[in-house]
């Protein structure tokens, strides 16, 4: 039987050794790197993880393809590189908008997370950076009426601001007042309930969307519009 060595995530135990009992191939990368899933039994204290493995670039991979990894004998740690295990973090069912950039999507997805396993004030708070980054950088450089320091610094402000002077829709603010007046969506005070949760998640959702998503699609198709009317010319 194939085996896996690894800290345990059940028991803790260090550098066990798992038995593996099923493995199937999630991912193919590079044409020739194969991910898997495989079941395992801690033989310390004999409860089951399911771990995420990549073939390793040192190990033997056209060997492992002939025979399969489950029927490699001894451990597999030659041939494959252990990449986490499933847990509650992969319920996640909220996925960003298109389009967003690199590092507002990553917040987004941790935000995701912490409320698909039931930590709401670590979501609202994820949801609320995402928000306070894209409008801060929404806010115009030179001088205008009413832009101060307070305005900058606090989101409680700044979005009224954005709202009063056109550079928000319209349509959203009544969806913003899930941020409460001034700023504090009671995240800082630990009490975020899950549908407080859920109306900073639907925000930040459509924020991005009408932020990025929308006029990068609406781009795309003037680009297949200009792409066809240049080929029948």
């Amino acid at each position: 039987m194939a085996e896996l060595v690894n800290d345990c995530p059940r028991c803790g135990a260090r550098q066990i050794t798992f038995d593996i009992t099923s493995v199937i191939v999630i991912a193919i990368e590079y044409e020739w790197q194969y991910w898997y899933e495989a079941f395992c039994i801690c033989r310390h204290c004999n409860r089951s993880s399911i771990f995420v493995l990549s073939e390793s670039v040192d190990g033997d991979y056209k060997k492992v393809h002939q025979i399969g990894l489950i029927n490699l004998p001894g451990a597999v740690n030659r041939y494959v590189d252990v990449k986490g295990y499933i847990n509650l973090k992969d319920n996640a069912t909220y996925k960003p908008p298109l389009f967003v950039p690199a590092d507002i999507e990553k917040i987004f997805k941790e935000g995701a997370t912490c409320l698909s396993v039931g930590c709401y004030n670590a979501a609202g708070t994820m949801f609320r950076l995402c928000i306070d980054l894209v409008t801060r950088g929404m806010l115009p450089c030179e001088e205008a009426e009413g832009l101060n320091g307070r305005v900058v610094r606090s989101l409680g402000y700044r979005l009224p601001w954005l709202f009063d002077n056109g550079y928000l829709p319209e349509g959203l603010r009544d969806l913003s007042t899930c941020l409460r007046e001034d700023g504090n969506d009671g995240a800082h005070a630990g009490n975020l309930t899950h549908e407080d949760a859920e109306d900073l998640l639907e925000f930040t959702t459509i924020l991005l969307e009408r932020i990025y998503t929308e006029p990068e699609k609406l781009r795309l198709a003037q680009e297949r519009r200009n792409a066809r009317r240049n080929y029948q010319a």
